[in-house]
C-alpha cells in the first residue's frame, strides 16, 4: 500500500534538528519537534492498544491546547478518523453528533466528563477519556505508559482522515468526510500559493475544531517546518505583543476588527510580518481599508468550506497568469486555487457570463467525498459531472476574481461560525406560546453578521424576548443564539404564504432600524 497518510507528510517536513522549538505557548512553555514526535507516538500507541476497527472515529471536544493538537496528529498517525467538536456545543448537540458518528473513543474536558460520558456510553462508545488545557487528564495518564516509538499506519489518499460536522438547513447537521488526500493536496497548494518560506513563524490564535484553525493554519506551518506561537485564546493586546515575533497571522474578520480597536496597532508593530490572511466570514471593506492605513499591510482574503477546505484566494504576489491583475482586492476572495475548477451556474445548470450572479460550484482534489451516512444528500449536492454545489451565491468578474454575494440557504456566518436559521427556528418554535419564528442574519461590524429572531405568539400568550433568548442560551452554543429578538404580530409573506426573509433582512439591516413593533422589541447586547 502506498504511504499517503497526512501525518507522514507532515512528519517528513520536520526540521533536521528536532530539538528546536516547534511551538511556543502563551503560558511560557516550549515544545520541540522531538516532543511532538514522541508525544504523538505515545498517544498513537494508546489508540493502537485498543484494537479499534479500521475507520473508527475519535470524537474530541476539549479546550485548545498543544496536547489537543497532539491528539489530532496521533489520530492521523494511527490511521483513524478525527472528529473535532466545537467547545461551545451543549448536551443536545453532543448527543446528536455522538449518536450519528458512533465514535469508538470520545475525549472531553475533565469538567464535562459526567454528562459527556453518559451520552457516549449510552451510544455504544467504548472509551471516554479526559484532556484538560493544563496538561492533565486520563488520556495523558494512560499515554504516559506507552512507547514513544511508532510506525505511521499506512493510508491511501482516499482513506478517511476527518469528519467535520456542518449544520444543515433542515436542522440536522451533516458530517463532511475529508480524506488524507483532500487535506494534503490543499496544504501543499497553499504552501506554494501563499509563499511560505524558511524562517516563517505562525501566530496561531484560532480554535482548532474547524477547517481554518486546525487544517489551514496548522498544516501550513507544519508542512513548512515553521514554529508556531500558540495562544489558547484570542486576546488583542497579547496578539499585538507577539506580532513582532511572527511573520504569518490568520484570523476571522472579527479578530481584525478587535485588533484595530487597539491604539498600539501600527506599522511598527507589524514591520516583520509577511502575511495577514482573513477568512471564514465576509471582511467588510472598511476593515480592509483601515488595516492598510494602520499597518501598511493588505489582508489576503480567501474562501473555503468544511466540505472543501480552501477553494480560492487572493494572490500573495501579482501573477503573470493574470496579466496586469494580481493585486489583493477587498470584497473579493480572489481566484480559484491551482487544481480547483470553479464555475457559477443558474438554476437551469447553465454556466453564467462574467459578472452574472449564480450558484458557486467547485471540483478538485480538495473536495470531500460526501456526507457521513447521507448518500441521498451527497448525491443531491453534486452535479452529474462531479461539481459540488456549495450553496453560496456569487460572481466571477472579467479579471477572474470571485466575489461571494450571499448564500442560497440563508446561512449566517457570525464571528466565523456557521449558523443555520432553520435549526434555531426549530428550537424557538418548540417553546411554549410560540406560534412561528423567523431568524435572519444582518451585517455587524464586529461579528460580520449576527442573528435576529422575529417571533409570533400564539393567541392568549405573552412572550418576553429576553426569556426566549435565555432559553436558547441554555440549549444552544452561544454563537448560535440570536443577538436580538422581537415579538411581532405578523411576518411578511409572499402570495404563497412563505415568509419573506429578504424583507426581514432589509428591515433589520441597521442597529438603529426600528422594530416591527418597537414596544415589544428587545436587543441583547453582544457578549
Amino acid at each position: 500500500m502506498n504511504q499517503e497518510n497526512l501525518f507522514a507528510a507532515l512528519r517528513a517536513a520536520f526540521p533536521d534538528d528536532l530539538d528546536t522549538t516547534a511551538i511556543e505557548t502563551d503560558q511560557g512553555l516550549n515544545y520541540s519537534w522531538r516532543d511532538l514526535d514522541r508525544a504523538t507516538a505515545m498517544m498513537a500507541n494508546l489508540l493502537g492498544s485498543m484494537h479499534l476497527p479500521e475507520g473508527a472515529r475519535i470524537a474530541v471536544q476539549v479546550e485548545k491546547s498543544v496536547e489537543a493538537l497532539m491528539l489530532y496528529l496521533a489520530t492521523l498517525r494511527s490511521g483513524l478518523v478525527f472528529l473535532p467538536l466545537n467547545t461551545a456545543y451543549l448536551s443536545a448537540e453532543i448527543e446528536y453528533f455522538i449518536g450519528n458518528a458512533q465514535p469508538a473513543v470520545v475525549v472531553c474536558s475533565p469538567k464535562n466528563f459526567g454528562w459527556v460520558s453518559k451520552i457516549a456510553f449510552k451510544a455504544g462508545t467504548q472509551q471516554v477519556f479526559t484532556l484538560g488545557d493544563d496538561r492533565t487528564g486520563s488520556l495523558l495518564d494512560r499515554a504516559a505508559h506507552c512507547s514513544d516509538q511508532h510506525f505511521v499506519v499506512p493510508r491511501r489518499a482516499d482513506d478517511l482522515a476527518a469528519i467535520l460536522y456542518t449544520s444543515g438547513t433542515t436542522g440536522r447537521s451533516k458530517g463532511a468526510m475529508l480524506s488524507h488526500g483532500n487535506l494534503l493536496s490543499n496544504a501543499r497548494t497553499l504552501k506554494d500559493y501563499w509563499g511560505w518560506v524558511p524562517g516563517d513563524v505562525l501566530l496561531h490564535v484560532l480554535p482548532i475544531f474547524h477547517v481554518h484553525g486546525l487544517f489551514v493554519a496548522v498544516h501550513g506551518a507544519m508542512l513548512n517546518g515553521s514554529k508556531m506561537i500558540w495562544m489558547s485564546r484570542f486576546e488583542p493586546k497579547q496578539v499585538i505583543e507577539k506580532l513582532p515575533s511572527a511573520t504569518v497571522f490568520m484570523g476571522v474578520p472579527t479578530l481584525y476588527v478587535r485588533l484595530l480597536a487597539e491604539r498600539e496597532l501600527d506599522s511598527q508593530v507589524t514591520r516583520l510580518m509577511r502575511l495577514f490572511i482573513a477568512g471564514s466570514a465576509p471582511l467588510l471593506i472598511d476593515t480592509f481599508n483601515e488595516w492598510i492605513a494602520r499597518t501598511g499591510h493588505t489582508i489576503l482574503e480567501r474562501y473555503g468550506m468544511s466540505e472543501t477546505a480552501m477553494l480560492t484566494s487572493n494572490p500573495y504576489t501579482p501573477d503573470a497568469r493574470y496579466g496586469n491583475q494580481g493585486e489583493r482586492r477587498g470584497g473579493t476572495v480572489g481566484f480559484p486555487l491551482p487544481g480547483v475548477s470553479l464555475r457559477v451556474q443558474d438554476d437551469a445548470g447553465q454556466t453564467l457570463a462574467p459578472g452574472e450572479v449564480g450558484g458557486i460550484q467547485v471540483k478538485g482534489p480538495n473536495v470531500f467525498s460526501g456526507y457521513w451516512q447521507m448518500p441521498e444528500k451527497t448525491q443531491e449536492e453534486f452535479t452529474a459531472d462531479g461539481y459540488f454545489k456549495t450553496g453560496d451565491v456569487g460572481t466571477i468578474d472579467t479579471d477572474g476574481y470571485v466575489t461571494i454575494v450571499g448564500r442560497s440557504k440563508d446561512l449566517i456566518i457570525s464571528g466565523g461560525y456557521n449558523v443555520y436559521p432553520a435549526e434555531i427556528e426549530g428550537y424557538i418554535n418548540a417553546l411554549p406560546g410560540v406560534a412561528e419564528s423567523a431568524v435572519v442574519g444582518v451585517p455587524d461590524a464586529d461579528f460580520g453578521e449576527v442573528g435576529v429572531a422575529v417571533v409570533i405568539a400564539k393567541p392568549g400568550f405573552k412572550l418576553e424576548p429576553l426569556t426566549i433568548l435565555a432559553n436558547l442560551k441554555a440549549t444552544l452554543a452561544n454563537f448560535k443564539v440570536p443577538k436580538r429578538c422581537d415579538v411581532v404580530v405578523e411576518l411578511p409573506r409572499n402570495a404563497m404564504g412563505k415568509v419573506q426573509k429578504n424583507v426581514l433582512r432589509n428591515q433589520y439591516q441597521s442597529p438603529s432600524t426600528g422594530a416591527l413593533h418597537a414596544a415589544n422589541a428587545t436587543t441583547l447586547q453582544k457578549k
